[in-house]
């Protein structure tokens, strides 16, 4: 403990107990997610971590030396550590809003700021969580696998900024390497076949797990309590949407809570970038870099996606779709006479790159706008 203690005390700022001057509240035991303040006035959210296993002591090492030198709005910022006797304290920016699984996963009467989550709140959030992504894939001195990224795992401030959050099984990737064999954590659901099934860990594994977190927000469900709905044999959300997206059903796919006043264009190229980025090989999958730049192209442009990998089953990824294939005036038109737009939003895609920017009203309040584009993702601010 003592090498752990002197190795994360040249990184980042020690508090030098739970009961530190700095801190103008006890912290209680039993509390996971504590809050207090600094003595410059600052809150603060503190995680306390289990002790007394190795695994629980690598944990807390992890987690604190991950995040030593990071700074990205888009990843919650650490701001030092105490050890103390058993405690083992992580003290972090505080996040005022809820974590994103609980408000997409609940009703507009469990959690009356469902309602506020709506389109352009969501579309912000999936460009904003592209954006921490990438800047851990490639904007650090060695790229983090955050290895755990979920709606549970993405913090949303007071101006429904989010922050990737819980980097406890995050993984240093070597440059020079492929991928690497390691142990396999993480969340069903979330977890790449290839991750989940062989322990082969890269990059893409972020990136699989981040097409399941856009496709959540596209459809308001959660993956792994995914319900079998009458009339169908898909057995998960990746099942589903591959299937509603083939036969062009996008209004089925759409939350029925945010239908109205969509942005067609938007909505196709969320699902097209869900479903690429859970393709069963992750060679297949783009990197990060490459999801910013789909996120700037009109929808008919984007390359077809294959069946969706699901861990335990073996797919023939197709690279073009066969008798089922959907031209792009056909998805257009669904999407548009289907879900409360606009008359000119049943513009094809080809043409309607004009009309989404006018039909954007800027930005959605406290958010970013929806028409930011994250090919240019290079702040770190």
């Amino acid at each position: 403990m003592r090498k752990t203690r002197n190795i994360l005390q040249k990184l980042i700022n020690p508090f030098t107990n739970p009961h530190d001057s700095d801190l103008t509240r006890c912290f209680k035991p039993q509390l996971i997610g504590d809050q207090g303040r600094l003595g410059d006035g600052r809150e603060v959210a503190v995680k306390r971590l289990a002790v007394g296993s190795r695994q629980g002591e690598n944990q807390f090492a992890n987690e604190a030396s991950l995040l030593s030198g990071v700074q990205h709005k888009n990843v919650v910022h650490l701001y030092g550590f105490c050890i103390h006797g058993d405690d083992r304290l992580l003290v972090y920016e505080y996040v005022a809003n809820e974590s994103l699984d609980k408000i997409l996963f609940s009703s507009s009467e469990e959690c009356p700021k469902r309602a506020e989550l709506n389109w352009q709140r969501r579309y912000s959030i999936i460009l904003a969580v592209a954006k921490g992504l990438l800047y851990l894939h490639e904007g650090t001195h060695i790229p983090i696998i955050h290895r755990d990224i979920k709606a549970a795992n993405i913090l949303l401030d007071q101006r429904w900024v989010p922050k990737i959050a819980d980097f406890g099984m995050a993984r240093l990737f070597p440059e020079d390497e492929s991928h690497v064999n390691t142990r396999v954590a993480g969340t069903n659901g979330y977890m790449a076949p290839e991750y989940l099934m062989h322990g082969s860990l890269s990059p893409k594994a972020d990136v699989y797990s981040f097409g399941v977190v856009v496709l959540e927000l596209v459809m308001g469900r959660q993956c792994h309590s995914f319900a079998p709905l009458p009339g169908t044999d898909a057995k998960n959300l990746l099942e589903w949407a591959w299937k509603l997206y083939k036969e062009g059903r996008f209004v089925e796919m759409v939350d029925p809570e945010i239908q109205p006043n969509l942005d067609q264009d938007q909505v196709i190229t969320c699902v097209h970038i869900g479903l690429l980025c859970t393709q069963a090989e992750p060679k297949q999958r783009p990197d990060m870099r490459r999801v910013g730049i789909i996120f700037s192209k009109k929808p008919s442009t984007l390359e077809e996606p294959s069946r969706p990998g699901i861990p335990g089953h073996r797919y023939t990824n197709r690279s073009h779709f066969t008798s089922e294939s959907l031209d792009s005036s056909r998805i257009s038109s669904s999407i548009g006479s289907g879900i409360g737009s606009s008359s000119d939003s049943t513009l094809t895609p080809s043409t309607s790159a004009s009309a989404s920017a006018s039909s954007s009203k800027g930005k959605a309040s406290g958010s970013s706008s929806a028409q930011e584009s994250i090919c240019t993702y290079n702040d770190t601010s």
